[in-house]
């Protein structure tokens, strides 16, 4: 009897290991490489999204440095009261003097605002008027503290007497965009907003399409309220951090879908070297005696 001879599998190649790329030509392979690129061009979008935010906070933030440290012009020679927000848009964080008296029986208070990202209170808004009493400045006088009567005189917080000029940096209207709105009609005595139209419909008077936050007084405010409102940080953000992560996340991508391709080629090559040795060793077994 002829002896049964013993298949054994060849020895895997000393080198790389074996792969097969036929299943990355595959059309549910390709939609995979597709979408995959789609992604890394998208991250890189992102992040370039994010630095030109960077470029024009910073834009802003020279902005507002020059002007904070220049001279202040008067109010009404850089904008007539009749004005629209649009010919106002150029104005903001514009140092400007503005001279008037206070006007405490329309004065208004806005609602939800912090003194240092802590502190719930308002802004005391009050208008200071004109000589001729034809035309106001709306002047945020500062940050005071919630427990007080929002329907009251509120005359703790009593603005010097007299003529006044102020100083300060000019800021455009507030306009609705979300969040909770005003009644349309009707006296308010709170606000959820510096929104100078809504305000302007219960004043005898014509306000400006800006207002003014109030950095010093000439007389100047007695006690320590109302606490002015201090000039923005002028820091770079969140923008530098959010483009170094979609960066990140297109390198790991680049790098990642290739190693699992690669394995997954690696397998395939298995597979198919396993189901060759397989064949072989059941055609030894018909070929036997």
């Amino acid at each position: 009897m002829t002896e049964r001879q013993e298949i054994v599998a060849s020895p895997a190649p000393v080198g790389k290991p074996p792969t097969d790329w036929h299943f990355a030509r595959r059309p549910g392979w390709i939609l995979s490489h597709i979408f995959v690129l789609a992604c890394v061009v998208v991250f890189l979008l992102l992040a370039n999204w994010q630095l030109s935010r960077l470029h024009g906070r910073r834009d802003v933030n020279r902005l507002i440095t020059a002007r904070e440290q220049a001279q202040p012009d008067p109010l009404p020679s850089l904008i007539p009261a009749t004005a629209t927000a649009a010919d106002a848009a150029d104005l903001a964080y514009r140092r400007v003097t503005v001279t008037g008296h206070y006007d405490t029986s329309n004065q208004v208070l806005i609602r939800n605002r912090t003194r240092n990202s802590s502190d719930p209170g308002w802004w005391l808004m009050t208008p200071l008027v004109a000589d001729d009493g034809t035309t106001a400045v709306a002047v945020n006088r500062g940050w005071v503290p919630y427990a007080i009567d929002e329907n009251g005189p509120l005359d703790q917080f009593a603005p010097p007497s007299g003529t006044v000029t102020v100083t300060g940096l000019v800021l455009p209207t507030q306009n609705r965009v979300s969040g909770p709105y005003d009644p349309a009609g009707g006296t308010l005595h709170t606000l959820s907003r510096v929104d100078l139209n809504r305000w302007q419909r219960q004043l005898p008077y014509q306000l400006y399409p800006v207002y003014v936050s109030l950095q010093s007084s000439d007389p100047a405010q007695s006690g320590g309220l109302p606490e002015p409102v201090p000039t923005p940080e002028l820091g770079d953000g969140p923008h530098l951090n959010y483009a170094g992560q979609w960066i990140i996340f297109a390198v790991l991508t680049v790098i990642v879908y290739p190693l699992l391709l690669r394995r997954r080629a690696r397998d395939k090559a298995t597979e198919k070297a396993e189901a060759a040795h397989e064949a072989e060793l059941a055609a030894a077994d018909h070929g036997g005696p």
